[in-house]
């Protein structure tokens, strides 16, 4: 299994595999066309109010990949879900936030390959 992150916003690749979108909101002024999205997994983003607290501030991130990290342990059938779709092919998971070194995805990622 290949698991690779990168930004919705990026062109696809033939090297993305299954295409993944692990955000909880649709990504702004992207069509579902251009997006090339596989699958939409919304329950396996972070909650409404730890996205909230969390508000992309670099200051916060490694609580926030603590208490990210605390939610997928409880949310296992999400976790199953998107193992199930990921399977033994390649897949990325695909994010919107603008910051490519603090965001849900990096932490998903991570916990996902400690499984």
């Amino acid at each position: 299994m290949a698991l690779h992150i990168k930004r919705i916003y990026q062109p696809k690749d033939d090297k993305d595999g299954t295409r993944i979108l692990v955000d909880r909101l649709w990504p702004r002024g992207l069509s579902r066309r251009d997006a090339a999205v596989d699958i939409w997994l919304k329950d396996i983003a972070p909650s409404p109010a730890l996205r909230r607290w969390f508000g992309h501030d670099p200051a916060k991130w490694t609580e926030f990949q603590r208490r990210y990290r605390d939610e997928l342990e409880k949310n296992s059938s999400a976790v199953e879900d998107l193992k199930r779709h990921i399977g033994k092919s390649t897949a990325t998971l695909l994010y919107a936030a603008k910051d490519t070194e603090h965001n849900h995805a990096i932490v998903l990622h991570h916990f996902i390959g400690r499984r």
